[in-house]
């Protein structure tokens, strides 16, 4: 057994997510499309929010800002996947793996605290409709969408720094589609308990203090729709709530079903096709939820 750092020396394997049958060709072929779809359905959304007036608004802003993550998070997974897939070599490099942990870290962390900015800014719009363009201004709006990229991106910098400082000396086989930190550490030679300690506890942080956010946002939401006496203002509430609800369950139900289940209950198979849900398609779904169930970016979308 070789001792020492060989991650500098050694490429990493990615045994991925299809093998070469029909089968899975056709799930591979899919799986193109749906990223071809996801790249131009947030586009499209960055695009349209961008050159319709009506939309400058901090709400949009924000959706903006979940598309340009969602459309960032499958060109950091999908083309190596795709290339290693369609050359037979798997082989990615420690600096490639390093900075697919960091971007996916930095995407998805930043997600979630997105996702609480945007339940803020709903709560704000429904509670207090007067007082909305004080309480949600340019500056706050600007402030919780840069905070979202850099709560990400601290996590991703320091989990991707303490992955690769381990010495890996034994299989360089990772049983995933993409480079994941905790795929990654199983097979370090040192002892990562510690650290494998303290990623599950940085997980749940990065994931419930935002979910409780939203909950909370949603929850005084939900007093002040039922206060409501228009039947037509309920509607419109329900409405406008409940795309941002959807992509919510969506998004914290399958991370939550990887990263805070104990170890004993974790299947590698089944955490590749979960993982493959949240990475492949919730971006795709993200713009088709907002278009579909907002009326203001379709009448938008037809004006353009």
């Amino acid at each position: 057994m070789e001792n020492g750092n060989e991650t500098t020396g050694l490429h990493f394997i990615l045994l991925g997510l299809f093998n070469h049958t029909r089968t899975h060709l056709f799930f591979f072929t899919m799986v193109l499309m749906i990223f071809i779809t996801s790249l131009m359905g947030n586009a499209l959304m960055i695009a349209l929010i961008y050159v319709e007036p009506r939309l400058h608004t901090p709400m949009y802003f924000l959706l903006s800002q979940l598309s340009l993550m969602d459309m960032m998070l499958v060109s950091t997974i999908i083309p190596k996947m795709a290339t290693n897939y369609m050359t037979d070599t798997r082989a990615i490099s420690p600096t490639g793996c390093g900075a697919q942990i960091f971007l996916f870290l930095t995407l998805g962390g930043g997600e979630c605290f997105l996702l609480a900015a945007m339940s803020y800014d709903r709560y704000v719009a429904i509670c207090h409709p007067l007082r909305y363009a004080i309480l949600m201004n340019q500056r706050l709006c600007l402030l919780m969408t840069v905070g979202s990229w850099l709560l990400g991106g601290v996590d991703g910098l320091l989990q991707a720094v303490a992955t690769l400082s381990f010495s890996y000396c034994r299989s360089r086989e990772i049983n995933h589609f993409f480079c994941e930190a905790p795929s990654l550490v199983r097979l370090a030679c040192a002892d990562t308990t510690i650290f494998e300690f303290f990623m599950y506890v940085c997980c749940i942080l990065m994931l419930l203090i935002p979910l409780s956010l939203i909950l909370t946002s949603y929850g005084l939401i939900l007093v002040a729709v039922l206060r409501m006496r228009s039947t037509e203002a309920r509607k419109k509430a329900f409405t406008t709530c409940s795309s941002h609800l959807a992509v919510v369950g969506l998004y914290y139900g399958t991370i939550m079903f990887i990263y805070m289940r104990p170890k004993s209950y974790h299947s590698v198979d089944r955490d590749k096709v979960v993982s493959a849900l949240y990475t492949i398609l919730t971006p795709v779904l993200n713009p088709l939820i907002y278009s579909v169930r907002n009326r203001e970016v379709k009448g938008a979308l037809r004006r353009v």
